[in-house]
Parts: structure tokens; C-alpha cells; sequence
């Protein structure tokens, strides 16, 4: 094996596992311990902590920090991580603490740069528009308020802050590859143009950055999994090309295999062109393979020159809403349903006046039940309103009055937002030279620019894309989708994207062929009105469709039962189709 850098995971969201950071330290040899905190409902989540307590970071960090601070030290193991949120400089403050509370020296870094909501009016009187990717409205044609506006910084300020010998490096918001990218970019001093290993650093930081996604979690074929029972973190052996091994410390659960890989590759990305504003990974040049046990080998990603924009992740305040979630039962659902849903918006004043009306009928009874809960059916009502009274205590109240004066088997009612606020995900583009990484270290300030920014030629990623196989033919048998093809799906946005992937490339043949566009919103009929992109990567048997607007504004304002389609891949893999016999053996 050539010279690596051994990257570990040990958190892939603000809450996960806090023992996590610990086994990774104790579990085997890593140079560098990183985690994923931040999420575009977390960083909301981070600001209604800094208003009400000025924190801002994510404070169970600073647990793991106690564990582990001595042990990472002794080891000569640097830390990297985005916890720092809304307020690195407290977070660093608040470690530095930590150490000298334990008799400790450590180098404490810290990056900010990221927050751009004070100089929001400004940038926009200089052109910026703000516009909403996924909507296409500009910010200042919007009536939301405003709350937090951070650009996803890249990795060469870590590698800075590692090159002057930080022992940690808190970041703001940084993209989730970034805590993964900077390291190795210090570990091998790639140049910014080096792009075929920045990109396959960004490969490899995407797919630890979910924890254990890449380990046997959420995983389509799960009766794989030798053991769920602690399953291990992620570990991004990575060489100076860029190349990589994804493992775990041995005596772990889960699993690391070519299928746990690709699964987690294909999650929450659009365009296989994946861009980060250090490099833009193209996800279909690369290749995969199985090297051991949990050991699964990335190479060949190549690399192009970065976009000149960097993505900005903008939450609003959207309004308030309020609804139910009312148990329907026994025959005569949808009849049942109307009445309920008539009644109500009569005795309220009538749907108009509402900013956003949701009625959904989930259709769970079944026919001839054999007991009581196989004929409820679900009828959920959501309202938004910029207008608080309109879906404060009357909204509720009126619902509440119809409980012994309409339909028979009128079950409880759960409340759905109660009449409370809801965020409002607002994701856009800014030119890259407005944006500049601070780092602060050793007493000093380093202003780190963009890669887009200094003037490096545009190069471009030049390779052919794999064949396909043409699709088996044959007498057609039913069978479930999912027992030929695994899924993957997630939010981006108030976007979904549902990654599919082939187990064979016979398999992959026939998948090409036939999942169409046109036939995954007939397999899945609420996708039917949304605009839905379809993208190919023929070099893992897979492809991606990403589904716009199907969230709405983000997981925070979405109003689907599962807000952040988790399982829409599972959904889609419950689909009985036609394939060829030959696949089906």
C-alpha cells in the first residue's frame, strides 16, 4: 500500500452517536478524526440556540471533545469539524477551555467567512440576486424574513490551519467533503489545481460524511449485514492520487461493501458532476471494487477547475401553519374524507384565504380487516398562513367541534404545527468573489480566496463514458423492483433525488432501457406533476433522478409525511414490474 491518510468518521448528523468519537480514537490507527454536524435544518436549528442562549454550535461536540481531546493529542491525531456552525470563534473558545481544564496544550483554529446576512442589502445592490434554485424567485421578491445566510466554504482554509500546525480546526459551513478534502490536501501539499486527486477526495468525503450510510446503514439489501449491532464508522484511506479505501476498525458490525459504497455515492447528489467550490468530482469516471473484507477500493475519479459560484444556504422565516392528522375507518373513506374536509373549511371561512392548503388521503384500511387498525385510513390537513390567527386557536377549535357532530369512526387527531412558525429553505448561488475564509490561528488572521479566483486555467474532465449492455430479452416475469435493483433516496433542498443502482450489468441493460422518466412517475404517481431530471453513470451500473420541488421549500416547510424522502427508494423498490426470465433466475 502507498502512504495514506487514514480519515475517520465519527458523526454524519447533530445527534448521532456521542460514544462514536471515542471508538474511533481507541478503535485502530487514524490520523485524522472528523464528523459531519451541519444540515440546512440545522443551521435554523443552531440560530434559534444562538438568539436564546448565544451558542450556536453544536454543544454535544464539546462531550466528545472531553473524551477525546488527551487521547488525539497523545496520538498525534488532528481533528477537523464543521460543529462549529453559526459560531466557530465560541466553539474554539470553548475547546481551548476544555484543554486547559485537562493541563493541555493544544493548537485551537478556528474559520469563519461563511456568514453573509450582514451584507445581504449590500451584495444585492451589487447585482446579486439571490435567486432560489429551486424555485427560480429572487430573495427580494420574497415576503420571508430572513434569518441565516451562509455560504458553503470549501477546504483550502483547513489545509491552511493544518499547515500552521493546528492540532484542531473548527469550522463554520463548510460543504460536508470539505472536513475530509482539506486533510488530505495538507497531508500531500496538492496544489489547487490538482483536480483528479481533489475529486477523488471529495468522493470519498461524501461518501463517509453520512457515517454509517456507508457502513451497512439504510442499506437497500440490509439481510447483507452480518450485524447491526454497533456498527462501525467509516475510514477514508486515502493515497496521494486521490485513490481511496473505505473501511472501518475491525470486531465493528455493519458492513463495507461495493453495494454499501454506491448506495451512499448515489445519495442526495443531482448532476454526476458533483461540484464543490475547491473541485467538481464527475462521479461517473470512477470505479469501484470490492479489495478485501469491508475494505472497497475508489479510483479513477477525475477532476475539472471548480465552479466560479459558491452555494449559499439562506433560512426564512415562512409563516406559520397548523393541521391534523384525523383516523378515518371502515367504508366509505373517500366520501368519509370529503364531508370532513367540507365541513371544516366551511366552518373556518373557506380555503382561499389560506397561503397553502395540503388535504391527503392515505389510504392504509384494508378490505374485510381482521382487526381494528386494518381500517383506519389517514386524512391530513395543513394550512400555512403568513397570518398567525388564521392557523392559531380557532383553526384548531374548529376541528375540534366537529369530533361528535360528523362522520361515524372519527379517530384522534394529531396536531401538525400547531399553529407555530416553520423555516423556509432558501438555497441560491453567489459569485465566488464575494466570499473569503478567515483563518484564525496561532494568533493571527489568514485570509484564504476561492480556487475561481485566481485566475488557474479552466480545465476541463475528459474521459469516455462506460458502455452499456443492451437490455436481456425474453418471456416477462413479475417480480418486486427491489429484488433486482437497490435505492437510495434523501432531500436536497426542497428537492428529493431517488439514486438507483443495477447488481448486474445485465441488470444494469435492462434498468437503462426501461426506468424511464415517464416510468418512474408512473411507478410513483405523486412525482407526476413535479419536473424530474434522469442521470446516467453506466460506470456503477446506476442512475439518478432528481425530482424538483417535490419538498416544497425544505424539510423544515415540507409537509409530506416523510419530509426528507427517506423512503422513496424503499417505496419504489415495492413495485411489482416485468422483467425478462433470464433476470429473474
Amino acid at each position: 500500500m502507498t502512504d495514506v491518510i487514514k480519515i475517520a468518521n465519527c458523526s454524519g448528523f447533530y445527534g448521532d452517536k456521542l460514544s462514536a468519537a471515542r471508538e474511533m480514537v481507541e478503535g485502530g490507527p487514524i490520523d485524522v478524526l472528523t464528523g459531519d454536524y451541519l444540515a440546512e435544518l440545522t443551521m435554523a436549528i443552531l440560530y434559534s440556540q444562538k438568539m436564546s442562549r448565544n451558542t450556536g454550535y453544536v454543544g454535544t461536540f464539546l462531550k466528545q471533545m472531553k473524551d477525546v481531546l488527551a487521547l488525539c493529542l497523545e496520538k498525534n491525531i488532528k481533528i477537523v469539524t464543521n460543529a462549529g456552525g453559526l459560531n466557530p470563534a465560541a466553539m474554539a473558545a470553548a475547546i481551548e477551555d476544555i484543554a486547559a481544564e485537562q493541563g493541555l496544550q493544544a493548537n485551537i483554529a478556528y474559520i469563519d467567512g461563511d456568514d453573509i446576512a450582514p451584507r445581504l442589502e449590500a451584495l444585492g445592490e451589487s447585482g446579486e440576486t439571490f435567486t432560489n434554485m429551486d424555485t427560480g424567485v429572487n430573495l427580494v421578491d420574497t415576503e420571508n424574513t430572513m434569518l441565516t445566510a451562509n455560504a458553503y466554504l470549501g477546504a483550502w482554509g483547513i489545509k491552511e490551519a493544518l499547515d500552521q500546525g493546528a492540532d484542531v480546526v473548527v469550522c463554520p459551513r463548510v460543504t460536508d467533503a470539505a472536513v475530509v478534502i482539506g486533510p488530505a490536501a495538507w497531508k500531500f501539499n496538492w496544489q489547487r489545481d490538482n483536480y483528479h486527486a481533489l475529486a477523488g477526495a471529495l468522493a470519498a468525503g461524501h461518501i463517509i460524511e453520512c457515517g454509517q450510510q456507508a457502513t451497512g446503514g439504510n442499506y437497500a439489501f440490509f439481510q447483507e449485514v452480518p450485524s447491526f449491532d454497533n456498527p462501525g464508522y467509516p475510514i477514508a484511506e486515502i493515497e496521494a492520487n486521490g485513490h481511496c479505501t473505505i473501511t472501518k476498525h475491525p470486531g465493528t458490525g455493519g458492513l463495507v461493501s461495493v453495494g454499501t459504497v454506491k448506495a451512499q455515492l448515489l445519495y442526495e447528489i443531482s448532476d454526476p458532476a458533483y461540484k464543490n467550490p475547491d473541485v467538481i468530482g464527475h462521479f461517473d469516471s470512477l470505479q469501484i471494487e470490492q479489495v478485501g473484507e469491508d475494505r472497497v477500493y475508489i479510483s479513477g475519479c477525475k477532476g475539472s477547475a471548480p465552479p466560479k459560484t459558491h452555494k449559499v444556504c439562506i433560512n426564512t422565516l415562512g409563516g406559520f401553519r397548523n393541521g391534523f392528522e384525523l383516523l378515518l375507518t371502515g367504508l366509505d373513506i373517500e366520501e368519509k374524507a370529503k364531508i370532513l374536509s367540507e365541513t371544516f373549511f366551511n366552518s373556518i371561512g373557506g380555503k382561499e384565504q389560506f397561503d397553502d392548503v395540503t388535504i391527503e388521503l392515505l389510504r392504509t384500511d384494508k378490505k374485510n380487516p381482521s382487526i381494528n387498525e386494518e381500517a383506519f385510513a389517514r386524512l391530513r390537513i395543513v394550512c400555512k398562513s403568513r397570518d398567525k390567527d388564521l392557523v392559531g386557536r380557532l383553526f384548531s377549535a374548529k376541528m375540534i367541534e366537529l369530533a361528535l357532530a360528523n362522520i361515524p369512526g372519527f379517530g384522534p387527531m394529531n396536531p401538525i404545527g400547531n399553529g407555530d412558525t416553520f423555516l423556509a429553505y432558501w438555497p441560491a448561488l453567489i459569485d465566488s468573489s464575494h466570499v473569503t475564509e478567515h483563518v484564525h490561528v496561532n494568533g493571527q488572521v489568514i485570509d484564504v480566496k476561492p480556487t475561481s479566483q485566481l485566475g488557474l486555467p479552466a480545465i476541463e474532465a475528459e474521459f469516455a463514458s462506460a458502455p452499456v449492455s443492451a437490455a436481456p430479452q425474453g418471456a416477462p416475469v413479475s417480480l418486486p423492483f427491489g429484488r433486482l435493483f437497490g435505492t437510495r433516496s434523501g432531500d436536497k433542498g426542497g428537492c428529493a433525488n431517488v439514486g438507483v443502482w443495477a447488481t448486474s450489468e445485465q441488470a444494469y441493460g435492462f434498468l437503462h432501457e426501461f426506468l424511464t422518466v415517464e416510468r418512474l412517475k408512473t411507478l410513483m404517481p405523486e412525482t407526476a406533476e413535479f419536473d424530474i431530471e434522469r442521470y446516467e453513470l453506466p460506470n456503477i451500473h446506476s442512475l439518478n433522478f432528481f425530482i424538483k420541488g417535490i419538498l416544497g421549500e425544505g424539510v423544515a416547510s415540507s409537509v409530506r409525511t416523510d419530509p426528507q424522502a427517506k423512503s422513496m427508494g424503499e417505496y419504489l423498490r415495492a413495485k411489482l414490474i416485468d422483467v425478462p426470465a433470464d433476470l429473474a433466475k
